[in-house]
């Protein structure tokens, strides 16, 4: 059976914003080693629009840029979204039943499914088997929010520093 697990960078006061901070070398490597891991990706329409970078190679990518993208595009996703008529490679549209579409991954499939964009994590509260924050010591005081609902009482199983500022927080329901 499959764990859903809701992972990302966020500012100390709580919000994510891909164009105000972005990892420094060890923990983009981390984020390498653990799109290695997964089983797949959970995405929606937006957060799947942006990782559709890693499509294509660009001439000016390092090597731990390409190592990314090609476990990027080896995973299979599901892409939740209503206005989308197609998606990419390796990618299946998810329509209008995400829950039930989800619970039969979690059937389904083992190892561990990640669930991008708090909007979507926020819609499966039910079925999210842990969060993993990443905060980063920068303030936004404004911005989307990790935490799109309301959630269930949490508790700490780990914190870990990850390269040389972040702090690795890891939640499971209570």
């Amino acid at each position: 059976m499959a764990r859903i697990v809701f992972g990302m960078n966020v500012s100390l006061d709580g919000y994510v914003d891909h164009d105000k901070f972005a990892p420094d070398a060890a923990l983009f490597r981390h984020w390498i080693e653990h799109v290695h891991g997964l089983t797949g990706s959970l995405y929606g329409r937006h957060m799947y629009e942006i990782m559709r970078y890693w499509d294509e190679d660009r001439p000016e990518w390092t090597p731990d840029l390409r190592d990314f993208a090609a476990a990027w595009r080896r995973q299979p996703k599901w892409v939740v979204s209503r206005s989308l008529k197609s998606v990419g490679p390796n990618a299946t549209l998810v329509g209008d039943d995400t829950e039930a579409a989800v619970r039969r991954l979690k059937d389904e499939l083992p190892g561990e499914i990640s669930v991008s964009g708090p909007g979507l994590a926020g819609s499966l509260t039910e079925l999210v088997d842990e969060y993993r924050l990443y905060v980063h010591p920068v303030v936004l005081g404004r911005g989307k929010p990790f935490f799109a609902a309301p959630r269930p009482r949490l508790r700490l199983v780990a914190s870990d520093l990850i390269g040389g500022d972040v702090i690795r927080l890891t939640y499971v329901p209570a």
